[in-house]
């Protein structure tokens, strides 16, 4: 693991560490320091917690506007589009952990949607020293008790919460839409299958879609395919490998994608793992 610094023609330069620890619940460890990338609409299957060290990070959430900032926690729930772009012209520098569904399970992802910026000090505190222990060799045991104590302490906010009503009528279609993307993640699926599975007029499915997440279903999908890519490329499997496996069709296609959602060349990325 190392600091990667990456910058091209009229781009400032950027800082990027990405890892999976031997850690579990943490399916990947990134910390980056961004001027003028900007995240376009996309999902993870993991949780997202966030917490940004300097400048804010302004981005939305099913179409609703946040802001990360120095002093918060931002929890945002898999599968949900989110985009990002940073809010100062100095850029940001954020330290993200992606948990898996062991410590925060899917009943909890409605009580996340609506409000993800946690105002909580000693939270913002407890994820700060997790991190500490996660970029320390050996120090596994010690993240893992962090850890167990962050989840207790995200779970006991998202609890207090008032649990969301189902999604109803254009927005339950777009949500099935979605979970079928994700079961065909790889392989893929055309939208006249999709709308056939679905017993839903194609054009009606997208705009549905484009309606509840902010995002067109194809976009969706590209993203998550790049959310496995990152997956793989941890795992160890080399960049040019990664494409077929993950879905794409050639690496200039996966690395075209892949640059576009988290700001460098999977390469690249692969290299500050």
């Amino acid at each position: 693991m190392y600091d990667l610094r990456v910058s091209g023609p009229g781009r400032q330069p950027s800082t990027v560490r990405a890892w999976r620890p031997a850690v579990p619940g943490v399916t990947e460890v990134f910390h980056a320091r961004f001027i003028d990338h900007e995240y376009p609409m996309h999902a993870h299957a993991a949780w997202t917690l966030l917490i940004i060290d300097s400048g804010a990070v302004s981005y939305d959430l099913e179409r609703h506007p946040h802001l990360a900032v120095e002093q918060v926690v931002t929890l945002l729930p898999p599968f949900v589009p989110h985009n990002g772009r940073s809010a100062t012209a100095h850029g940001f520098r954020k330290r993200v952990v992606y948990l898996d569904g062991s410590l925060l399970g899917a009943q909890l992802i409605g009580h996340a949607v609506d409000e993800p910026v946690i105002v909580d000090p000693p939270l913002r505190r407890a994820v700060a020293g997790l991190h500490a222990a996660l970029v320390r060799p050996g120090e596994e045991f010690a993240a893992e008790g962090r850890l167990a104590l962050v989840g207790e302490r995200l779970r006991g906010h998202l609890r207090d919460r008032v649990q969301l009503t189902p999604p109803a009528g254009g927005a339950r279609l777009a949500h099935r839409l979605r979970d079928l993307l994700d079961a065909r993640r790889v392989e893929g699926i055309s939208l006249a299958e999709a709308a056939a599975i679905l017993h839903a007029h194609p054009a009606h499915l997208v705009r549905t879609f484009g309606a509840a997440f902010g995002m067109a279903p194809h976009r969706y999908l590209t993203s998550r395919r790049v959310d496995h890519a990152r997956t793989l490329l941890l795992a160890g499997l080399p960049a040019r490998e990664v494409a077929a496996t993950a879905g794409f069709y050639d690496q200039s296609h996966l690395t075209r994608h892949f640059t576009r959602i988290v700001g460098v060349p999977p390469g690249a990325y692969a290299r500050g793992s």
